[in-house]
């Protein structure tokens, strides 16, 4: 049964960083892209980074683009998503997903995974 979890969600001042991480179990994650996705109150899902299954292709929201960085390790089957700068309106709930990697696109939208985690909170106040 495929499963993903994420975890390093927390509470950080504007400017800090958090590492997020996603765990996957029951299937093979090299098979598979990754997309990082967040949800603000209020707001839409948005996409916020996509890895190919291999790692050689990534894509990124421009809100994130030059502060956000993602990677993933197929052997320890996890993939992280490493934010620095963070800004208050980064805050929201942040998932993980899965997309067989033959379908994988740079459009990193959230309609296209159809297997999802069950988000940790990320919330940049001062």
């Amino acid at each position: 049964q495929l499963q993903l979890v994420e975890s390093g969600g927390g509470s950080v001042q504007p400017g800090g960083s958090l590492r997020v991480s996603c765990a996957a179990s029951g299937f093979t994650l090299g098979h598979y892209a990754i997309g990082w996705f967040r949800r603000a109150p209020g707001k839409e899902r948005e996409g916020v980074s996509c890895i190919s299954g291999d790692g050689g292709a990534t894509s990124y929201a421009d809100s994130v683009k030059g502060r956000f960085t993602i990677s993933r390790d197929n052997a320890k089957n996890t993939v992280s998503l490493q934010m620095n700068s963070l800004k208050p309106e980064d805050t929201a709930v942040y998932y993980c997903a899965a997309l067989e990697e033959r379908y994988y696109s740079h459009r990193c939208h959230p309609g296209e995974y159809p297997y999802w985690g069950q988000g940790t909170q990320v919330t940049v106040s001062s």
